[in-house]
């Protein structure tokens, strides 16, 4: 019984391994001068839109995910065989004519076909958690969205190149390097399957 309670309360390991946020780090406080034109605690850049590259700033995943994968496999193999002989002597007599004839054959052929097809649309705005030595970002989220009594949970990690960053910080996922998109829920269907499979357990262990 104890297992059977425990077996209910199992929640599936996320794929996700990041942080879900960072806080951003506190920045050096700069002396401004006076009598300048260039001020290094103001300082940005004239020809640049403000994008995230520090820790803590935010950017906007699309996700248009759309994979499809087809095998087919197939076999067969096809075999004859045949044998005769004739009679006309014994033991050094000759005998009527006698014919012995044999034959078989048989053959063998197999298909097998999959498909599979999977699609995933979407957006997540991600945290930048880390930023690597050449640049990159290492980018990751969570979004929570509560229908009725159960909880939908879209999780997302990867790294970014900055120069894929596009006007108002949007990435398409397909341009993340090391992606891991997740969709989860707790919803009573997720129990039903759980509690399906505790019955499956229990009555293969039942006496016919």
């Amino acid at each position: 019984m104890l297992l059977s309670i425990s077996g209910c309360a199992v929640t599936p390991d996320s794929i996700v391994k990041q942080p879900m946020s960072a806080k951003p780090t506190a920045a050096t406080p700069v002396k401004a001068g006076s009598g300048a034109l260039f001020n290094a605690a103001a300082y940005h850049p004239l020809f640049e839109d403000r994008r995230p590259r520090f820790i803590g700033d935010i950017l906007t995943i699309t996700i248009a995910e759309n994979t499809s994968a087809t095998k087919i496999g197939g076999s067969s193999s096809t075999k004859d065989a045949n044998a005769s002989s004739e009679i006309t002597s014994l033991f050094g007599r000759n005998v009527p004519k006698a014919s012995v004839a044999g034959s078989s054959s048989s053959s063998y052929k197999d298909k097998a076909d999959a498909n599979s097809e999977n699609t995933f649309d979407g957006s997540i705005a991600v945290t930048v958690v880390d930023v690597l030595a050449n640049g990159y970002l290492v980018v990751s989220g969570e979004k929570q969205v509560s229908l009725d009594k159960g909880t939908e949970f879209v999780r997302f990690s990867g790294v970014i190149n900055p120069d894929s960053i596009t006007a108002g910080n949007f990435v398409t996922s397909n341009q993340v390097a090391d992606a891991r998109i997740e969709y989860r829920t707790n919803s009573k269907i997720d129990g039903a399957a759980v509690a399906s499979m505790l019955a499956r357990f229990f009555l293969s262990l039942a006496p016919l």
